[in-house]
């Protein structure tokens, strides 16, 4: 990991420096996870080895209810399920599908929040450069300009409901929808999972520079069958957002 002076310095109510750790385990994970996922693989190994794989970067707690690792593939990826009340499936990877992975590590009350969708072609996970299947490019074009929108967009004094209203239109401006059970798009990061506050409609509480925060549009290209997850956390530095 490469943490800048300002990374070290810019500590307000987030300790930069403890956070990047611990996602920085979470997306190592994520791109550890890619060997193992193969076509005889299910929904439920993926979820142990998960599991294994943090605990060998030295994770052994989650803060999201006892799910430290949420998979969903094929015909789960567009299920919106919380953590309370997920059970992983027997469901197996196959030779086509996408998987989507979310990880919620926790060590000394530090929380990690990453998530990302994998497509499996031939039998195998596909980089992008890789990937014939319009439905998977488009899905994983679409996650990554709607953070590099959210990143451009919102600011210190916003509303929750304003980030929400324009990442929703944007969603159904690519011809997507939002998949999420309670139709939002992130929330902060807290130490107490109970005091999250989210990118909601109706949510008029401000967007604070103190704050980090979740993006993580759950979609569907409409009348499509995939579901994709791409999540990152971000705060302020100097009134920009930054990813984690």
């Amino acid at each position: 990991m490469n943490f800048t002076r300002n990374d070290i310095e810019f500590v307000k109510n987030l300790d930069v420096y403890e956070y990047k750790k611990i996602q920085s385990i979470a997306k190592n994970v994520l791109d550890e996870i890619k060997s193992f996922i193969k076509p005889e693989i299910s929904e439920k190994e993926i979820v142990e080895e998960c599991k294994l794989l943090l605990k060998k970067h030295g994770i052994d707690e989650t803060w999201y209810y006892d799910c430290p690792a949420l998979v969903l593939l094929g015909s789960r990826s567009c299920l919106s399920v919380s953590g309370k009340n997920y059970v992983p499936s027997e469901e197996k990877v196959g030779k086509e599908n996408l998987i989507t992975i979310d990880l919620s590590p926790l060590k000394n009350g530090v929380w990690g929040d990453c998530s990302r969708s994998f497509v499996v072609e031939d039998g195998i996970v596909k980089s992008e450069t890789d990937i014939k299947n319009f439905e998977f490019l488009e899905g994983l074009r679409i996650e990554r300009e709607l953070h590099n929108h959210f990143i451009e967009f919102v600011k210190p004094g916003m509303s929750f409901e304003d980030v929400f209203i324009e990442l929703n239109e944007k969603i159904k401006s690519f011809g997507f929808e939002n998949l999420d059970f309670n139709g939002n798009l992130g929330h902060t990061i807290e130490k107490d999972r109970n005091n999250r506050i989210y990118f909601e409609k109706s949510n008029v509480k401000k967007i604070t520079e103190n704050m980090s925060f979740t993006f993580e549009p759950h979609i569907r290209m409409i009348g499509k069958k995939y579901g994709f997850k791409f999540e990152n956390i971000y705060y302020f530095e100097n009134g920009s957002v930054r990813e984690l």
